[in-house]
């Protein structure tokens, strides 16, 4: 079996409609109906149940399509990454990522770096306040984000990283002699929240606006930075809920970090632009899920 007569199997499966997968592929229909011809010939069955109405694969067509799939995959990668390294992929990759989230990502960034030579890779910092703007403006490539992403525009890849919260109060606070914290507690306490364009469900993830027995939980000060965060932590006039990794390179007198026995956990995932899909990116995924693959 050809490579493309497996590309067009596989597009089939997926559109299970012969028209748009022939528009898909850019070929003529009678192609796509030519090549499963030949290849249920070839096999011996059906692969796909014909009507007026609808196509349906068959029992053996789900076996094969099973069995194809993961080796496409693999096949198509292994010529992109062959093809990238005859050509010595040049070019730069900037990775977005929050204060020192980079360290979490160190696996990927090494094994890409390993691979592209030829590549520059950059790191620059996303604001927390504003996590899809350096994406759209352009600047950044990929973004490392907590999810959800749920933007028409952008492409979200697989989760790299997971993230408790601990609430960061100041040192005299009265809450900084215990030694957790529930998230009910934040409906006793102002908290801070983003003076940014960070969409409402994002920010809802880190900080909910409800406590879990339905308690608004009051915003206080506004913030833009990390750093604005913390100083008016330490002034006692908020508190707010922080990422422990972040946390843990943090450390200062006047601060108190408190684990949140039932707080939210923090997914992290590459997302970059639709429209700015190129081979870099998809080189970029493919050695983030190879390196999760490995720990």
């Amino acid at each position: 079996m050809e490579l493309r007569d497996i590309e067009i199997f596989l597009t089939l499966t997926e559109e299970l409609h012969f028209g748009r997968t022939a528009e898909r592929l850019h070929v003529s229909q009678s192609r796509v109906s030519q090549s499963i011809k030949q290849q249920e010939r070839r096999i011996g069955g059906g692969l796909f149940e014909r009507t007026s109405r609808a196509v349906r694969l068959t029992p053996l067509g789900e076996r094969l399509r099973d069995r194809l799939r993961a080796g496409y995959s693999e096949i198509i990668s292994g010529i992109e990454e062959a093809t990238a390294t005859a050509r010595g992929q040049a070019g730069t990759l900037t990775i977005g990522t929050m204060a020192t989230h980079y360290q979490s990502v160190e696996a990927i960034l090494d094994l890409f770096r390993q691979r592209h030579p030829q590549c520059e890779l950059r790191l620059r910092e996303i604001l927390p306040t504003d996590p899809l703007g350096p994406l759209r403006a352009g600047s950044v490539d990929i973004g490392i984000l907590w999810l959800p992403i749920r933007e028409p525009d952008l492409t979200v890849g697989p989760v790299l990283h997971r993230e408790e919260l601990v609430l960061a109060v100041a040192a005299g606070h009265p809450l900084a002699g215990r030694g957790s914290v529930q998230l009910e507690d934040l409906g006793d306490h102002p908290v801070v929240y983003p003076e940014g364009p960070i969409p409402d469900y994002v920010w809802e993830a880190h900080t909910p606006s409800t406590t879990p027995a339905g308690r608004p939980i009051r915003r206080g000060l506004g913030i833009v930075t990390l750093e604005e965060a913390f100083r008016a932590i330490a002034r006692g006039d908020v508190v707010s809920p922080i990422g422990s990794d972040v946390a843990s390179t943090r450390q200062r007198g006047d601060i108190t970090f408190l684990p949140i026995t039932d707080g939210p956990v923090l997914h992290y995932a590459p997302v970059w632009r639709g429209d700015g899909e190129n081979a870099l990116v998809r080189a970029f995924v493919r050695a983030a899920t190879e390196a999760q693959r490995t720990t």
